[in-house]
């Protein structure tokens, strides 16, 4: 009786695990149908700030045609 009893179980297992393996979910990978488009509105403000020692900034002050 032991022998029928694991034999019932091993049949139950298989037919089990064939269904389970059946319903396994998938996965595709696709290219869209269309473009990706991404919209950026993008606003750049920047400000410089220059420090100048004293004493260059008077030669720059000296020679007018440098810059």
């Amino acid at each position: 009786m032991k022998k029928q009893t694991l034999g019932i179980l091993t049949l139950l297992w298989l037919t089990a695990s064939a269904l389970m393996t059946g319903c396994s979910p998938t996965v595709k990978i696709e290219a869209p149908d269309k473009p990706i488009v991404i919209n950026m509105n993008i606003k750049i403000d920047h400000e410089i700030r220059i420090k100048v020692d004293r004493e260059l900034d008077s030669l720059l002050d000296n020679k007018k045609g440098l810059f």
